[in-house]
């Protein structure tokens, strides 16, 4: 363990994958302790048997997920995985969130987070990149899985990439679909899987996925992700190309998402 890696772990953990992943990789990196925050109805209970301690509380308990680490001494967190958006929606605030919640002029997913961070380093907790002991994951530049792109979708990425990191910057989302040089859908409230559902709806056969981060992204939350779970969504909405930004983008596991890729043959690239 080297310097730098804290005996103590704590994992803010939302649904899929991604938290068990995190708690296998800190471990592997020699991590002594987790401690994780589970959400009931969205954390996998699996996550369980690889941390050591777990509380589990409801979306929207601030004051209970601060009052936990805090007793259990964290001083290093990560978050990791995501909350439904119409659980995030329908959230019922404790005090403590809702006095967060009242000082915040516009409510999206980075000013939602960078508040409870502040809220997290007020008790000495310091919110680690989403990213960190998960280097292995993250998208390398070029072709992951799949055939090679033809022309027009690689002009359709070119031009997904441009369209989707300007919805970034305005905060709208971070994922659009394209086909033949027209969006088909972009990333709203309703997340990325949802967007690629309803761009698969418009444009059937051959659409193409691109997901980005943000020009100025705080990597300690909302990095672009693509998983299993993605790229069964992207099978279904018949897309033939996921384009995730290189150097940015996790991909949730590798191996087990470039095998899922292939075999559903959809081109997975790098940009």
């Amino acid at each position: 363990m080297s310097s730098q890696t804290p005996e103590t772990l704590g994992i803010i953990a939302g649904s899929g994958v991604y938290p068990l992943l995190l708690a296998d990789a800190a471990r592997a990196a020699g991590i002594k302790r987790i401690v994780a925050v589970a959400f009931s109805g969205e954390t996998d209970p699996a996550l369980g048997q690889r941390v050591d301690e777990i509380q589990f509380i409801r979306v929207g308990q601030l004051g209970k997920l601060l009052s936990y680490f805090k007793a259990s001494g964290v001083r290093s967190a990560i978050m990791a995985g995501q909350i439904a958006p119409q659980n995030l929606f329908h959230l019922m605030p404790d005090v403590r969130a809702l006095v967060l919640l009242a000082k915040l002029k516009h409510r999206n997913a980075e000013s939602i987070f960078s508040a409870i961070a502040d809220e997290l380093a007020a008790i000495g907790v310091t919110l680690l990149p989403a990213t960190s002991f998960l280097q292995e994951h993250i998208a390398p530049e070029g072709q992951i899985a799949g055939r090679a792109l033809s022309r027009r979708q690689q002009d359709d990425v070119r031009y997904g990439f441009e369209i989707a990191k300007e919805i970034s910057r305005l905060d709208i989302g971070q994922t659009v679909v394209v086909k033949g040089g027209t969006v088909l859908a972009v990333e709203a409230f309703d997340g990325s899987n949802e967007a690629i559902r309803r761009g698969g709806a418009l444009g059937g056969k051959n659409t193409v996925v691109v997901k980005v981060s943000k020009a100025n992204q705080d990597m300690r939350f909302d990095v672009p992700v693509v998983g299993v779970e993605t790229i069964h969504i992207a099978a279904d909405a018949r897309v033939a190309v996921i384009a995730a930004e290189a150097g940015r983008a996790l991909l949730l596991d590798r191996n087990a998402v470039a095998d899922a890729a292939n075999r559903a043959g959809i081109s997975l690239v790098g940009v």
